[in-house]
């Protein structure tokens, strides 16, 4: 199993399932809030997965909350691909669409400090992003005793990135 097999890619109507079926074992460990289905099929546009021999075996998504403001959410990676790179991927294919797209500020909300920092994103607080809370966090059993991390990371332009290759 080596990584030039894995391919990270936009998801599909027919990855919707396997991503579904991921966030909710995500969701039962308390990692994550499920995402139902019907939610995934409706924003499968901001889904990516990472793919082995046809089987989806991690996913993330992008949210996006202003011009220049996007979340990275929902990544998740199968128990037996963890520590493998995967989720490294995924995040950075989300965030080439993102800089493609103009944004340039990106927030996780996560129990995954040290992954995340690694990826040179830096702690700030929940409240900088009052757009998640209202959307999202009113609905959290967490809500009032959440134990994620706010992290944030500035992006640079894909104009830049593109001068360097």
């Amino acid at each position: 199993m080596t990584q030039a097999a894995i391919t990270v890619r936009n998801a599909m109507l027919d990855d919707a399932s396997a991503i579904a079926a991921l966030t909710k074992e995500y969701a039962g460990e308390g990692i994550m809030l499920e995402r139902p289905l019907e939610n995934i099929i409706e924003n499968i546009r901001n889904f990516f997965i990472a793919e082995h021999d046809g089987e989806v075996i991690g996913c993330c998504a992008i949210a996006f909350y202003t011009p220049t403001l996007a979340e990275i959410r929902s990544l998740a990676v199968l128990g037996r691909w963890k520590l493998k790179g995967i989720g490294r991927q995924l995040v950075e294919k989300a965030e080439s669409i993102l800089r493609d797209e103009g944004v340039y500020e990106v927030f996780v909300l996560t129990l995954s400090r040290q992954f995340f920092l690694r990826l040179g994103y830096s702690e700030v607080e929940k409240e900088y992003f009052p757009q998640k809370i209202w959307r999202d966090c009113t609905h959290c059993p967490k809500l009032m005793a959440c134990d994620e991390i706010a992290m944030m990371k500035t992006l640079v332009p894909s104009t830049t990135n593109s001068s360097l290759q």
